[in-house]
């Protein structure tokens, strides 16, 4: 199991710099210029290199940084978990830490903590950093308990994907397993996030539009279907409904501009390879459609687009927004 156990960036200490106090004024000063932002008390990071920060690795930076001055050992759970873990969200990350304590304790938070007085019957640990954290599986029943439906097959979807480097967190019936012993809380909601999940949604964003898809009426797609164009080249599909041989395809920005997804292209390669790939696939059949983040945060906009472009829907249109 992979957990993320490094700082992405440079930590600046108040009282850990070659065992020399930093400056308070000279702190204070960086701090109120923008060029140094306070993480958590007494930690401090160039405000550049944070930025530069996926929002879950800046939560990571948070997370290690409680766990390594903490008294004791410690139990991670919730975004805590799933920050150790890469389970990647959609939206803001909590300010603050998630820390699982015993249900006597009774939750409150603290500083740069938020105690969860969940107790510990039946869930899953494992060992990281000298402290504990909810496993993957228990990590996605607790987070599908509380949060949105579409948060919850976010969290499930992250951890089952089948092409994530190293494999998938945990499998379906693991998921499972880990409900089973949590009975006592989500009841309505969890079972409804793990019958949706699926291991084959390459992305936060294609998780979501599963379920904006669903809930606008349109019919259920096939995942990843692959084709062959006509160099040779073998591509998936995000979307694909048979039925009316339709190809649905999320755009993401990411492709265009993220230096690991570009392995040394430029922007201009990436689209100009993304629009003959397109090009290639509408000629295949019977309809395309592309949508993007905006699309997406608009059900109205989104509906508007598929039904245009011949994607029948039992549902009317939802309103727009104003």
């Amino acid at each position: 199991m992979s957990m993320q156990t490094e700082h992405p960036i440079t930590v600046h200490r108040r009282r850990e710099r070659d065992g020399v106090p930093l400056n308070d004024r000279l702190l204070r000063q960086s701090v109120l210029s923008g060029m140094y932002r306070r993480v958590v008390a007494g930690s401090y990071v160039r405000e550049t290199a944070w930025k530069n920060l996926k929002p879950i690795q800046q939560h990571l930076v948070r997370v290690l940084e409680v766990a390594d001055r903490a008294r004791g050992p410690i139990v991670l759970t919730h975004s805590a978990a799933a920050a150790i873990h890469t389970i990647d969200r959609i939206g803001a990350w909590p300010n603050l830490v998630d820390v699982r304590i015993a249900q006597s304790g009774g939750g409150r938070s603290s500083g740069a903590v938020r105690r969860r007085a969940l107790g510990f019957e039946g869930v899953e640990l494992v060992e990281w950093r000298g402290h504990l954290v909810t496993s993957p599986a228990q990590t996605v029943v607790d987070l599908a308990s509380e949060a949105t439906f579409t948060a919850g097959v976010v969290a499930a979807d992250q951890v089952l994907w089948e092409h994530r480097s190293g494999g998938p967190l945990a499998r379906h019936d693991e998921l499972l397993g880990a409900f089973d012993t949590n009975r006592r809380r989500g009841v309505g909601r969890v079972p409804a996030v793990l019958e949706f999940s699926t291991e084959l949604s390459d992305s936060v964003r294609e998780s979501e539009a599963r379920v904006l898809l669903d809930r606008l009426g349109f019919p259920r797609p096939e995942l990843q279907k692959e084709f062959v164009l006509p160099s040779g080249r073998t591509v998936r599909s995000d979307f694909y409904f048979p039925e009316q041989d339709h190809v649905g395809e999320f755009d993401g920005v990411g492709k265009y501009f993220d230096p690991d997804i570009l392995a040394g292209r430029t922007p201009e390669q990436a689209l100009l390879e993304e629009k003959d790939r397109g090009d290639a696939l509408r000629r295949q059949v019977s309809g395309l459609s592309r949508w993007r983040t905006p699309d997406q945060r608009d059900p109205a906009r989104l509906y508007s687009i598929l039904v245009a472009d011949g994607l029948p829907s039992r549902f009317p249109p939802p309103r727009k927004r104003a």
